[in-house]
């Protein structure tokens, strides 16, 4: 442990505000940096990547911060964790029984209108989340009543994608 009380395999990558131009491409840069130098495969780093991006982004789009990215070791994951000040947990969106992104019939021909309804939709970012890292992540609240949203990435996948039945905290 350091000083701190933090497990010394906890590093944290960056730390940043609302006001931090680019935010979310640096927090990209420096987890594939950091997932590199520790020799994960790069279809893994990538996949790992993009998932924190959305974490990243949610955080600083809907929470308070500063919000700090911090990643830690553990026999058998990494672990990637977006820290921000908000103690609230998000309620997660149950996922659809049939395929995500289906096309609505009566939406189609609908023109400007009906696209207006599709960008408007919320949530899918976190199936996003959900897809890529396999169903490993999840949100929690810290010791001091703030929220960390995390997944989890293993050396190497193993076996197909886990399928979207239902959602993993």
């Amino acid at each position: 442990m350091t000083r701190r009380g933090r497990p010394r395999s906890l590093v944290r990558l960056c730390k940043w505000t609302s006001r931090t131009p680019g935010a979310t491409a640096q927090a990209r840069r420096t987890l594939r940096r950091s997932l590199e130098a520790r020799g994960l495969p790069d279809e893994t780093a990538s996949d790992a990547v993009l998932a924190v991006s959305e974490l990243v982004a949610n955080a600083t789009e809907h929470a308070n911060g500063p919000y700090e990215l911090w990643l830690r070791g553990t026999p058998v994951y990494l672990v990637c964790e977006v820290h921000d000040r908000d103690p609230r947990v998000p309620q997660l969106p149950v996922s659809p029984a049939t395929m995500p992104f289906a096309p609505v019939l009566k939406d189609r021909g609908g023109g400007l209108s009906a696209l207006c309804v599709l960008l408007a939709e919320r949530g899918r970012g976190l199936q996003i989340v959900h897809h890529l890292s396999r169903g490993l992540w999840g949100y929690r609240l810290s010791g001091n009543g703030t929220k960390v949203a995390w997944i989890a990435i293993p050396a190497e996948w193993s076996g197909p994608p886990c399928a979207m039945d239902g959602w993993r905290q």
